[in-house]
């Protein structure tokens, strides 16, 4: 079984095929900032007419290009899922990338269980599911190896989303006619593929005529402790004082070179079977990525809340709010880790085999299958984005450890892809972030959407310390919620702070909507 280590820091959604899941961890899925999933309703649909439309998991296939910069080489089966439930002509068309995921099972995200299909609603429109390339099915070659993902990078990916509006001929009636010179173009994206839309918007404006990023992960970050900053502002103060007190006595022993005290840690947990450090240091992570999965409406039972609960509350009492000490949480934090949460991360396999990375003939690192969401994904956090969930810098607190750094990952990207790295590579995030602009960005009708909990706020445009101005041509509204929360219609029912981003979103989407005049010749 596969080394769950790397894919926490990924920003992949949550749904991948069953063969992968039945390959991976549950550790291996949770870190990543996940673009949030409802099911769809089960239809049948109809459009305004009465006229009953396929199912909206019929699967569409688009001729892409292998290649942007060189035509000649062809093009792929890029897969992608539309409906025409709400449409009328002269209406919008609205297209999202999942992004770094299998786009099958996504489907909610042409309904009005999402924002995508309340835009679509409001403004007679239709709306398109398009997966992104080297995710999924739709791969220009039948391999994940270092060569075939030489064509995967922000570009292509940019190029992939500009191509296809501007030659798809969608299935519903008139559908061959609704060119971004012929209709108006709506964006969407959230986490990655939040960041992918304005990346795009940046790159090449007048595509498309309005757009919206939730949770957009604009800015390029390779030391990426900020991962850790809302957990930790907005967990229960009690547990995260005692993490805390975990931490700080781990990276003091490893400072001082006290094996035993480390040997004594381990066996705590019931992890005495690691052999390295660095890949214990990682795995007391995996309870704060559970953090990753909460949405407003996620009750007191959710695993995050499970690991807080076995350290502050003893014998019916909680701490107050600086815990209950070092030597009650090593105790109460390895016995949950004994109890409930190894079964949950690795099942029955040893600790090594799920929690190690030094193991580089694993088929984590060997097998170049396609619809590997992990493999893919790395390639662009190597090259690309970095994100990696690290120790913060000395003088501020810390939930994580301080042995875990950019070169923990670094390393990884050699196990990964010996062909392509002799040593550890390090992200070129200075050029994404000018490419794209980041943090800078300054585009007409481009509408942010954050979330005050969500762990991967610190690289979008509501970043501590920022004070990005919004503006009635590029808004910022940021809600109460987690990661990508104003994109679940649901969570504006149960948050109002998150109903009031969506109802922002929809009124700038009407505004923007009705400024749009076809292009004269």
């Amino acid at each position: 079984m596969a080394s769950p280590r790397l894919f926490k820091f990924l920003l992949a959604p949550l749904a991948l095929s069953s063969m992968a899941l039945a390959a991976i961890p549950n550790a291996m899925l949770r870190g990543r900032p996940s673009l949030p999933n409802v099911p769809a309703p089960a239809g049948p649909f109809m459009d305004r007419n009465g006229t009953t439309l396929p199912p909206i998991d019929t699967v569409y296939y688009f001729d892409q290009l292998i290649d942007h910069n060189n035509p000649g080489l062809g093009t792929f089966q890029q897969r992608y899922w539309t409906t025409w439930e709400f449409y009328e002509a002269g209406g919008p068309i609205i297209l999202m990338t999942p992004g770094e995921t299998d786009a099958d099972g996504y489907e909610s995200y042409l309904t009005n269980e999402t924002v995508n299909g309340l835009i679509a609603q409001q403004q007679s429109g239709a709306t398109i599911i398009v997966e992104h390339r080297f995710f999924g099915l739709s791969n220009p070659y039948d391999n994940l190896t270092s060569q075939s993902l030489e064509l995967l990078n922000i570009q292509q990916a940019i190029d992939d989303l500009v191509y296809f509006a501007q030659n798809v001929d969608l299935p519903m009636p008139g559908g061959d006619q609704v060119k971004p010179d012929q209709a108006p173009w709506v964006l969407i994206g959230g986490s990655y593929s939040g960041a992918l839309t304005s990346w795009t918007m940046v790159n090449k404006p007048g595509i498309f005529w309005a757009a919206y990023a939730s949770s957009g992960v604009v800015e390029a970050i390779t030391d990426y402790y900020g991962y850790f900053t809302p957990i930790r502002e907005y967990m229960p103060q009690n547990c995260s004082a005692d993490v805390e007190a975990v931490i700080a006595y781990l990276d003091q022993s490893y400072a001082n070179n006290d094996t035993a005290a480390i040997d004594s840690l381990k066996s705590a947990f019931g992890l005495s079977g690691l052999s390295h450090i660095d890949d214990f240091a990682s795995a007391l992570q995996d309870n704060l990525f559970d953090w990753q999965s909460l949405q407003p409406d996620v009750g007191p039972g959710a695993m995050f809340f499970q690991f807080c609960d076995a350290l502050e509350v003893d014998n019916g009492i909680s701490a107050n709010a600086s815990g209950w000490g070092l030597d009650h949480t090593i105790t109460a934090w390895g016995s949950f880790w004994n109890t409930t949460y190894y079964a949950y991360v690795c099942g029955s396999v040893d600790a090594e085999e799920c929690l190690g990375t030094y193991n580089t003939t694993s088929s984590y690192y060997t097998s170049t299958a396609v619809n590997n969401a992990n493999r893919s994904w790395f390639w662009m956090v190597c090259n690309q984005v970095g994100y990696y969930q690290v120790g913060p810098p000395e003088g501020q607190p810390a939930i994580v450890s301080r042995i875990i750094q950019p070169i923990y990952e670094e390393r990884q990207c050699v196990n990964m892809f010996p062909q392509a790295f002799s040593t550890p590579p390090t992200p070129t995030v200075e050029q994404t972030d000018t490419d794209y602009e980041g943090w800078n960005v300054e585009v007409d009708r481009l509408f942010f959407a954050n979330g005050l909990r969500d762990p991967w706020r610190e690289a979008t445009v509501s970043a501590d310390g920022l004070n990005k101005p919004s503006t009635d041509t590029q808004p910022i509204y940021e809600g109460d919620g987690f990661h990508c929360s104003d994109l679940i219609t649901e969570n504006g029912v149960v948050d109002d702070t998150i109903a009031k981003v969506q109802t922002a979103g929809l009124s700038y989407m009407k505004t923007w909507l009705s400024q749009w005049k076809a292009p004269t010749s």
